[in-house]
């Protein structure tokens, strides 16, 4: 795909003449950045200290802001919003899948219903009483177990599975790897051994919601674990049977939410971060790298450390923390000056002593 400078200003919203020099003969093929761009290449530039590196830049293009400075040799396209125009042209050039029609290799069940222009890779298993809505793709060795429902629009790579009943909504996003409705984690001990309880129920996926790869989504003992719309998962994330996830909910990699927990709209789950069974994590609260949150979070709050608690009380104990290696110098000095002391009015008291018996 290739773009002229008026579509690549058509794409920013903005008009030509906010382009400079606006006869150039531009040719945009692809985005890139300052450092590696080619002649064919859009680039971004955010802030004037950027200047050096976009003269040195062999870009096409470069999405700058309105007051940034003119510079000889470049072509420069100002808009008020250059991040968001630039990712708006961005998203012209994003990965198309390859896949197109059904693999005569996959493997679909005859009870299994398939909207129109459905793409299925080789190797791919589509189970009984399966639903799949229009234009998804189901990538190479992806399992869809019995009475999965896969809404329109939505993307599953390579390698997913989904076990029977997930339901996901439309324009949903699974990488390749991960796993959703398998077994939540859950025993008793009957006095001998750890007897598994029986996870019957299911994980439900709102619509535009984007999965990482190699995460892991527990299906719930009974009910449902639900993942709720315009929430996005990195990778390497395990959410525990019977947890709800709010809407629009960041969950960055290795976090872990236990089971029947809760997160709220809008809340920000930072990488690592241990989220313990039963927890209620507000709407709006973000939790700092590596927490372990082991009580409720109110909506709003930053929080931070382990136990999680607000991020100004952590970071004051970790202030006076570092300053407990020259505090301890001191109290041993102070120590020894005392027994020093001690030694001297010992040897004053026996000099009085032996005055007076003179």
């Amino acid at each position: 795909m290739v773009f002229d400078l008026p579509q690549i200003c058509t794409l920013l919203q903005v008009p030509l003449t906010a382009a400079e020099p606006t006869q150039a003969p531009l040719r945009i093929d692809g985005v890139n950045t300052l450092q590696l761009a080619g002649g064919g290449d859009l680039c971004l530039a955010e802030t004037s200290e950027q200047a050096d590196a976009v003269q040195a830049s062999g870009a096409g293009a470069i999405v700058v802001p309105e007051d940034f400075p003119v510079l000889s040799g470049s072509v420069l396209i100002r808009s008020s919003e250059p991040r968001r125009g630039f990712f708006r042209v961005a998203e012209a050039f994003a990965y198309v899948s390859e896949i197109q029609g059904i693999s005569a290799r996959a493997v679909i069940d005859p009870t299994a219903i398939l909207g129109q222009d459905v793409a299925i890779g080789a190797c791919a298993v589509v189970g009984p009483g399966v639903r799949v809505g229009d234009r998804c793709i189901i990538g190479p060795g992806c399992y869809l177990g019995p009475d999965v429902v896969l809404g329109m629009d939505s993307v599953i790579e390579a390698n997913v599975t989904l076990h029977r009943g997930s339901v996901l909504g439309q324009r949903c996003l699974i990488h390749s790897g991960t796993v959703i409705g398998g077994d939540g984690f859950g025993f008793s001990w009957d006095g001998n051994r750890h007897r598994k309880i029986p996870q019957l129920g299911c994980v439900v996926i709102e619509d535009d919601v984007e999965i990482g790869s190699n995460c892991c989504v527990d299906r719930a003992t009974l009910g449902e674990t639900r993942i709720r719309c315009g929430t996005k998962i990195d990778n390497l994330v395990q959410v525990a049977h019977n947890t709800q996830i709010g809407q629009h909910v960041i969950l960055v990699s290795q976090a872990g939410v236990a089971g029947s927990s809760r997160v709220g709209d809008g809340a920000v789950i930072a990488g690592q971060v241990a989220i313990s069974d039963h927890v209620s994590v507000g709407p709006g609260a973000r939790v700092g790298g590596q927490s372990g949150v082991t009580k409720d979070v109110p909506a709003g709050l930053s929080v931070f450390g382990t136990p999680a608690r607000p991020i100004r009380d952590t970071l004051r104990e970790l202030a006076a923390l570092a300053q407990l290696p020259g505090l301890l110098k001191r109290i041993n000095r102070q120590a020894g000056e005392l027994v020093e002391l001690g030694k001297r009015l010992e040897a004053l008291e026996q000099q009085d002593r032996s005055g007076s018996c003179r």
